[in-house]
């Protein structure tokens, strides 16, 4: 059984014991989620599809960590024959989250 849920204005395919990485949400570590924006659920080749959401269907989960860090991207600026070079890098934080169940 697998769900599509809108998360943080992002979709995400999600399985119950599923880890996953999502944009920073405000709950603490510990905390438990209920995520009720389900877009569609497959329970066996039994398909429900929402139009937009379903009704009824939620998603429980809950916070492992709420200070993750993404890897770091690095952006590199120059123009030619000017001198000119710069480099920043940036890091996203994210929210670690661990689905418990699909209902």
């Amino acid at each position: 059984m697998y769900a599509i849920v809108e998360i943080a204005g992002q979709q995400f395919k999600v399985e119950a014991g599923m880890e996953i990485f999502v944009n920073r949400l405000p709950e603490g570590k510990g905390e438990s989620l209920v995520l009720d924006k389900v877009l569609l659920m497959d329970n066996d080749g039994d398909v429900k599809v929402g139009a937009p959401y379903i009704d009824g269907a939620v998603v429980k989960a809950t916070v492992l960590d709420d200070t993750c860090r993404g890897k770091k991207v690095l952006v590199f600026k120059k123009k030619r024959r000017k001198g000119y070079q710069k480099m920043t890098g940036h890091r996203q934080n994210y929210t670690k989250i661990q689905i418990n169940e699909i209902a």
